[in-house]
Formats: structure tokens, sequence, C-alpha cells
């Protein structure tokens, strides 16, 4: 460990706070277990992401984040395909990717012991243009509802969103989509499309149920049109991947797929990713985490 500098990124808004407390925790035990450590905190998601970008070029033996979901997000955009293994010290609301790897979501301490174990796992990412993600990309109702929650000034966390879903369940409907799968081209009305390079987002929604983080391929789930109320029941069981035998659930894995509605801006790791048209990749093995 001597011989080794890594960059820690740290969020330390993540968890509502909590990311500072985790950071100073990690810099204590990274330190102390002989690491060179360089302490990044960018004022803003671009500054972070330049930081991040100057440590990977500058030859760091590891990129390690200390927050949530979003942060992963911009650590991905830095060493995505790089070789430059990602470690992740979970302090955020969500972090589904620290699901992904078993990673410990409550003990600080503990996540960062697995990253001095410094045993590495190599997976995919999903890639759209020069854009990366590790989760889920939502292209429909819960993007809308990001959207809008977004512009929202009051109240503050979870309950923005909640309020954001009642108000978009009152005047959501059906979406047309067009959809290139690989070949195989449809057009049809949804609720939503999510392309999931892993099973889950959202703090544990399988929405891309059976997802697996290395076989090359993506899953692009359809929620075909339902009622409200229908919705409303459906939506508990995304926490159990249970909603796959709904009858108006499809699902098909691909290569590539191009995701077309309009007016939709879609969310990926949680983060505002882009306006739809979008064509969205597997990128095999071009992420490597401490896990």
């Amino acid at each position: 460990m001597e011989s080794r500098e890594i960059a820690l990124l740290t969020n330390p808004t993540a968890g509502k706070g909590r990311g500072v407390k985790v950071r100073r925790r990690a810099l204590e035990r990274l330190r102390g277990a002989g690491l060179t450590v360089r302490d990044l905190q960018g004022r803003d998601a671009n500054e972070a992401l330049d930081l991040a970008r100057q440590c990977v070029a500058g030859g760091v033996d590891a990129l390690v984040v200390c927050g949530g979901d979003g942060m992963v997000h911009i650590a991905v955009q830095a060493v995505a395909e790089s070789g430059t293994p990602l470690g992740i010290v979970p302090a955020g609301t969500g972090n589904d990717v620290a699901r992904y790897f078993d990673l410990p979501r409550k003990d600080p301490d503990a996540a960062v012991d697995r990253v001095l174990a410094w045993q590495t796992r190599t997976v995919d990412l999903a890639r759209s243009g020069s854009q990366y993600f590790v989760t889920v990309l939502a292209a429909g109702f819960d993007a809308v509802v990001n959207e809008r929650a977004n512009r929202m000034t009051w109240p503050k966390g979870q309950m923005r969103y909640n309020i954001a879903t009642l108000a978009e369940l009152r005047v959501f409907e059906p979406l047309p989509y067009t959809l290139q799968l690989d070949d195989y081209r449809v057009s049809l009305e949804a609720m939503l499309v999510a392309v999931g390079n892993g099973p889950s987002f959202g703090g544990g929604l399988r929405i891309t149920e059976g997802a697996v983080l290395d076989d090359g391929l993506l899953d692009v789930v359809i929620i075909k049109p339902i009622s409200k109320p229908d919705l409303i029941r459906t939506y508990p069981k995304l926490f159990k991947g249970t909603h796959v035998h709904h009858p108006q659930y499809l699902h098909h894995r691909v290569r590539s797929v191009t995701v077309a509605a309009p007016g939709i801006v879609s969310y990926a790791d949680g983060e505002r990713f882009g306006p739809l048209p979008l064509t969205v990749e597997c990128a095999p093995g071009a992420l490597t985490v401490l896990a």
C-alpha cells in the first residue's frame, strides 16, 4: 500500500451532509494504511469531473468516491475504459452501485476496508456518445417526475419527489415511442422505457430486474399503457422485481438501443442525461471496480 497513490473525490452534500463525515473517516483510514491520498472536492459537478480526469491522466492507482450514485456517475466519466479502478465509499441516499457490489452502505470503515483489499472486478458500462452510466437510463414517467422535481424549489429531499410524482400522475398520458432494438424496430405507446446496465436505480427499484453487469448486453424494459391506479399498485413491486409478471411488461436484451419519444429528457444514475432521441450501447468491460 505504501507505494500506491489514490484520489478521493467527495460530494460533501451527499446523504444530507453525511458525505463530510464519511470523507473524514475515509481519509484517516486510507492514510493510516499507508496510501498517498489526493483529497478532491469540486465546487460543482463540472469541476469535480475536471479534477478527477486530471488525476486519472496523471496516473493515480485508483479513483475513490465518497458519495452516492451521482458522484459515482461523475467518477465513471473519468475512469471509463482507462483501466484505472474505481473505489466506492457509499455516503448517498440511493447507493444502487454499492448495492450491485454488495458494498457496506452504512459502515464507512468496512467500505474503506474493501478498497484496501484491492480486489478488482471488471464490468460493463452503458455508453451514449461520450457519456457513460452504470445503473439505469430512465426515459418515461420516472424521467418526467425528475424533471418536475428539479423545477421545484420546495420542499426539499424525498418529499419533493413524492409531490412531483402525485402531480404528474394527475396529468401523465402514455408516450409514443420509437425503439431500435439492435436490428428490430418498433413503435408503440408506453408509460416508460428503461435501459439498464444493472438491475436497479432510485434506491433499490429493480426496474430492469435480471440485468447482469458483465454479460455484454443492455436490458430494455417497456411498461405498456396501464391505468393510473394500476401504476400506483405496481410501484411497490419494483422493490422486489415482481413487476416482471405484469401483462404490460416487456423485456429485451440488446447490444444497442435507440430510444425516441417527444419532449422527454432522460436521466441516468439519477442525473440529467440528455433529451431523446438517444442511442445507448453496451461498453463491455469498460469499468474496473475495487469490489
